[in-house]
């Protein structure tokens, strides 16, 4: 679960496999935000008026969970005098959209522009917003709508012609911005009742600080990114600088992604075989870097990309 920090994940299961449990974990492993990650955040809920009583500056990461019927205006910002929507909300944090092809299709495609872009702009007669919108996401689904296709011990229900039609409710062109899809099988009876204890999330936390340190020297060129218009800008912060590897552009891919003969053969067949887009291509390295970083190794070997490019999406369907 190291893996997802940062990096956009999707979970496939069964219901009752723990993906929702999984998601409401991501925040305790999450680095701690830095003092200028918090004035952002801080800002955004002063703005929104959902600033907590008694807490003039906002120090754990923001985690929501909209319901699937949240309007598109709930989730992008919008109103007469537009305020932040639950993707501003997330800045910073974790966006986690459960149940994910119940959402309204047009909702889930306003998301694209942000998660490329780190910002959402609301243009209204009177001008237009700019909003800070560089969140996590993470998601959850059935594979489809009984929720048991491909479970060994309880039969799906579903025709095939139904199990297309719930998938293809998720866009392509999204699932293409989500770096991590994996698959969460039920849970045994052997697991549930077994009395030893996994890991503390504080150890896991540590080795996520200790990479995201390393990220943080490594991007100490670029924390000024591209930064947008500061007349549009309603909320500080509304920018894209550098910070961690999900936040690289093509340029900063080429300089810190580099692939040794082995790892560009890899590449090569994997782009032929998965027909990766050149935006899947640039995923695929950002998070072999992230692998890497968590591994303690300066330069991204084989068994790293290796590893990444497994988390690529396939079809459910056989």
């Amino acid at each position: 679960m190291q893996l997802s920090v940062v990096h956009n994940m999707l979970m496939v299961g069964p219901p009752g496999a723990g993906k929702t449990l999984l998601a409401r974990a991501i925040p305790s492993i999450l680095p701690r935000m830095t003092i200028d990650e918090s004035l952002d955040v801080t800002r955004i809920y002063s703005v929104s008026d959902q600033l907590p009583p008694g807490i003039p500056l906002i120090q754990n990461r923001p985690f929501r969970s909209p319901h699937h019927t949240i309007s598109h205006a709930g989730l992008v910002g919008g109103g007469n005098w537009p305020r932040p929507g639950e993707i501003s909300l997330a800045h910073r944090g974790v966006l986690f959209l459960d149940e994910l092809p119940e959402f309204g299709m047009r909702v889930l495609e306003v998301m694209r522009q942000p998660i490329e872009d780190k910002v959402v702009t609301i243009s209204r007669a009177k001008g237009s917003l700019t909003f800070p919108a560089n969140f996590q996401l993470i998601a959850a689904m059935n594979p489809c709508p009984c929720g048991y296709y491909g479970d060994p011990v309880k039969a799906c229900t579903c025709s095939n012609s139904t199990i297309t039609r719930y998938q293809k409710r998720i866009s392509g062109p999204l699932l293409d911005r989500i770096d991590i899809h994996i698959e969460v099988p039920r849970v045994e009876y052997e697991k549930l009742s077994d009395d030893r204890l996994g890991e503390p999330s504080a150890d896991v936390q540590m080795r996520v600080e200790t990479a995201r340190q390393f990220q943080r020297e490594r991007f100490v060129d670029h924390e000024s990114g591209s930064r947008s218009d500061p007349s549009k800008a309603q909320v500080k912060g509304a920018t894209h600088s550098i910070t961690c590897n999900a936040d690289m552009r093509p340029a900063e891919v080429r300089q810190y992604c580099q692939l040794d003969d082995t790892g560009r053969s890899l590449m090569r067949t994997a782009m032929s075989q998965l027909q990766l887009s050149a935006r899947a291509y640039h995923r695929v390295l950002k998070l072999a870097r992230t692998i890497a970083d968590l591994a303690g190794s300066g330069d991204i070997a084989p068994e790293h990309l290796a590893e990444a490019l497994q988390y690529r999406p396939r079809d459910m369907i056989g």
